[in-house]
This record gives C-alpha cells, structure tokens and sequence, in this order.
C-alpha cells in the first residue's frame, strides 16, 4: 500500500477518497498514477477535468474525482496553501465524510480521532459481539475509542484494518452481522456503468452531440443519465453538444 510510505497530508487524502467504496486491489495501481500525474495540490487544482477523468478511469464513482478537483481549489485558494488538519474542518470539505475524516486525521496527521470502518468493524464485531445481530457502530465507536493506542494511531489502525483484512479471510464475514451492512449492487449492466462510459468517451473526445453519445454508447439510459450528470456539474450543455465541466 504505497500510501502507507508517506505522510504527505495530499497522498493521504487521494489514497483516502480512492478507497471509498473500493478495494484496496484496484486502488494502489491508480493511485500511484494518480499521484504521478498530479504530485500536489497545485498541481491538481491546474489540471483541465478532463484530465482528471482520464487518469481516474476504471475507479468508478466519478464524484469522488470531482470532489478531489474542488478541494485542490478549496485549499491552493487558502493563505496557508495546506489541507486542514482536525476532523471537523476536513469533514466540511467535498466529497468527505465523518469517516473519511477521520482517517485522514489519523493517517495524515496522526491525530488520535476515533471512527470505524469496514476492517475495524471487522475487528470488533468478532471480539465484542461474537453472536449478535444487527451490530450499530453506535455500540462500536465507545470500544474503539477504549482500545485506542494514543501515542501512535496511525499504526494502530493500519494493525486493526489488517486484522480485519485476515478474519474476512478466513471464513465468516462478520459485517454481514453489521447493522449498516449493505450489500454492493452488481456494477455491469448498471447505470453506474453508463455514466462512466458517458464521462470516457467525453474525456478522450472533448465535446460530442448528445445524440452521438446515445450511438455509440448504445443504451437508451444516456439522455437521463447525461441530464443527471449537467445536474450534479460534472458536464456543461452548448447547442446540442456536451462536454466536461471544469472547475
């Protein structure tokens, strides 16, 4: 996990955005790619969306690169030119959550935050709840916060999250006894997989007529999912023809 060879507060953050909703497997190659093609928040902030787009191909859940462009500029357009550093200013930015928050903190700035996700979770409910139901991270987070190592969280949580890693391994998967366990609709076929394609085909070529897009694409879903996507700002409309929207 090459995130884990840095504490540089920009590599956290895109490995900590990359890995929402996505397995740890597809996000190292991207990741190093992405950091490449962008090393810093300046660089990131410059780059045309377009751009971005590309290089983020294959990760899915496009938003999340947007959110990553918004937060370039949040952060160059600050007199002090850093991310911020404790929960509640990270959790205000786009596209960050309350845990997302948190493991930012703790990785980046090793600030001794307490969260759960997948892997902790993992931990937990195999120690704590070992034949309960329906498990809140409610009742989680006070244990979390009891077995917290203080002096390091950083590597702590990097010791928990590979120890859940190893329970998934090796049978049960405890979240499924997880009161927020949701199991992940299939990706092929969906309309997930359209919007990506939508946005591709628009990053390799610029700006195409709307009924170009549905031709080649070939799904009858693109004129909702296109009017979905000029919605959320990912695209702009001119005379019939879409293109990526910068910010």
């Amino acid at each position: 996990m090459p995130w884990r060879e840095t504490d540089d507060p920009y590599c956290i953050l895109v490995s900590e955005i990359m890995l929402q909703q996505t397995q740890v497997g597809r996000v190292s190659g991207k990741y190093e790619q992405f950091v490449k093609a962008f090393p810093d928040f300046e660089a990131l902030d410059n780059a045309p969306l377009a751009k971005v787009y590309a290089v983020w191909q294959g990760l899915g859940y496009n938003r999340r690169a947007l959110a990553l462009k918004k937060i370039a500029r949040i952060v160059v357009s600050q007199p002090s030119g850093v991310l911020p550093q404790t929960h509640d200013e990270l959790v205000r930015l786009p596209g960050i959550g309350a845990a997302t928050a948190s493991s930012i903190a703790a990785f980046a700035f090793n600030n001794p935050v307490v969260f759960v996700e997948t892997n902790i979770r993992t931990v937990f409910i195999h120690f704590f709840f070992m034949k309960k139901k329906k498990v809140t991270d409610a009742e989680i987070l006070p244990l979390v916060d009891q077995c917290l190592y203080r002096e390091n969280p950083r590597v702590w949580y990097w010791a928990l999250m590979d120890y859940g890693v190893m329970l998934k391994k090796s049978g049960e998967d405890k979240n499924e006894r997880s009161a927020h366990y949701v199991k992940q609709t299939k990706f092929e076929g969906s309309a997930r997989q359209v919007r990506g394609k939508v946005l591709k085909l628009l990053a390799a070529r610029g700006n195409i007529a709307e009924h170009e897009l549905v031709r080649e694409i070939n799904d009858k879903r693109v004129p909702e999912i296109v009017d979905d996507l000029l919605g959320e700002g990912f695209l702009q409309r001119q005379r019939g023809r879409v293109r990526i929207r910068n910010v």
